[in-house]
């Protein structure tokens, strides 16, 4: 049954055919577009393209950035972020939808970049980046200073101009693009490669960084503000000075670095002395050195002079020397001979007691006293004798009574079986067993004949 609304004559689709054609009539209305909208369902693919959505207060579109022109960007999309965005309507049959294929992009105006600049300072900072316990000390007197900067331009000779004006130092340059596409991988590409240089390598390695770039808008500085740049700046284990733009300009890299020069001009002031102001200090420090040797000097000896006024005089210290040394020379020759004569007065006094009587009366007495010794020691040794033989006497006269041979010379015998036991009745006695019978004169072996006897 045919609906009567339609007319017969209206072409029929198949759905490629319809979707092929909204596909041409939606690509030949809208081949480029401007969008504005905020970023929501970010998806950045392994395969390097990005899928997100752009919304508003009441409609949302898909979009897709092909991998080519999402690494053309100056500013990678984020969550939150409002942008404008240029390319061109197409449809995706598969699934009955359009989207929007973008190949430009821009921030929408610069209160949606300050925004993003604002919450990518709270968030690095959250992190510790900007910590001041990391901050390290600038060098007084760098040996070599590296700069990262564009080749070209006013920067680099403003540079090399004041440093070789201040205090002439080695300088290494590592040319960089410092705005657009690839500029942030460059620039910390140039951070980290500074300080992968070895220490004694045939390229030396700097001991102070300068990052400087001229002035600009904030998107002609925003490379300064990528968190890849601000990464390496902060993990460089070399000093960096960060020279961005004009003194009202404020970069990100200022915050992680460890020292912010107002212009790239003032960077150069800071890395370097003036060579005039160190040669009139030295020579001022020098003059006051003198000085003050001198008058140190004229001191000492004033002091010296005041010293030796209050030490008597030599020739008095002598002669009372001299007078010392006479009254002891006389007393040396005279001490000997006197030493002599009280030696010999000593050896009188002790050689009258020393006379061969009185060491022969002391030798008889001591002979008497030892022979009376020897007598009285004999005299004891013998009475000690006697009592221990008549205890012994005593002991020998109680074991004979008590002993089994005293019983046997009575006229008894002790009875053994051959295993040597003592047999003390006949019940364990057999016919044909062999005896000893024990004498008071000895032993013999006897045979049991008959144990029926009573």
């Amino acid at each position: 049954m045919t609906d009567t609304n339609f007319p017969l004559t209206v072409p029929e689709y198949t759905v490629s055919e319809l979707s092929s054609a909204l596909k041409t009539a939606v690509e030949e209305k809208f081949g480029f577009v401007r969008v504005r909208g905020e970023v929501s369902e970010l998806n950045n693919h392994s395969s390097g393209h990005c899928y997100l959505s752009l919304k508003d207060d009441s409609s949302s579109i898909k979009a897709i950035i092909w991998r080519t022109a999402f690494h053309a960007l100056s500013h990678k999309p984020e969550i939150g972020m409002e942008i404008i965005v240029s390319g061109r309507l197409t449809t995706y049959a598969p699934r009955s939808s359009y989207q929007l294929i973008i190949q430009t992009l821009e921030m929408a105006g610069e209160g949606a970049l300050l925004k993003l600049l604002e919450d990518r300072r709270k968030a690095l900072k959250a992190e510790g980046l900007f910590d001041p316990a990391l901050k390290k000390n600038i060098p007084s007197y760098p040996d070599i200073i590296g700069v990262v900067t564009s080749a070209t331009g006013s920067v680099i000779r403003d540079i090399l101009h004041r440093l070789k004006e201040r205090f002439p130092t080695r300088v290494l340059v590592w040319p960089v693009s410092v705005q657009g596409e690839g500029a942030p991988y460059q620039i910390a590409s140039a951070i980290k490669g500074f300080n992968n240089l070895p220490e004694l390598g045939s390229i030396p390695r700097p001991n102070l960084l300068i990052v400087a770039r001229g002035g600009g808008s904030l998107e002609d500085l925003w490379a300064f503000n990528d968190e890849t740049v601000v990464r390496s700046t902060a993990e460089s284990s070399i000093p960096i000075i960060s020279a961005i733009g004009h003194e009202t300009d404020t970069t990100l890299i200022d915050f992680a670095a460890d020292r912010r020069a107002p212009t790239p001009t003032a960077a150069a002031e800071i890395s370097v002395p003036v060579r005039f102001d160190l040669s009139t200090k030295i020579t001022e420090c020098s003059f006051r050195m003198d000085r003050a040797v001198s008058r140190s000097i004229k001191e000492k000896v004033f002091n010296l002079s005041a010293l030796s006024r209050a030490l008597p005089n030599y020739s008095d210290i002598m002669e009372r020397r001299t007078q010392d040394i006479d009254r002891l020379s006389e007393r040396l020759i005279i001490a000997p001979s006197r030493f002599i004569l009280a030696k010999e007065l000593q050896f009188k006094l002790v050689h009258g007691r020393l006379s061969p009587a009185i060491l022969f009366r002391d030798f008889n007495l001591f002979s008497k006293n030892v022979k009376d010794s020897v007598v009285r020691m004999v005299s004891a040794f013998k009475a000690v004798r006697n009592q221990q033989e008549e205890k012994l006497i005593a002991v020998f006269s109680r074991l004979e009574s008590v002993s089994h041979l005293s019983v046997v010379g009575r006229g008894y015998v002790i009875v053994r079986d051959t295993k040597d036991y003592v047999v003390t009745k006949k019940s364990g006695l057999s016919n044909g067993k062999k005896l000893i019978l024990e004498f008071s004169d000895g032993q013999v072996l006897v045979s049991v004949d008959d144990t029926s006897l009573d």
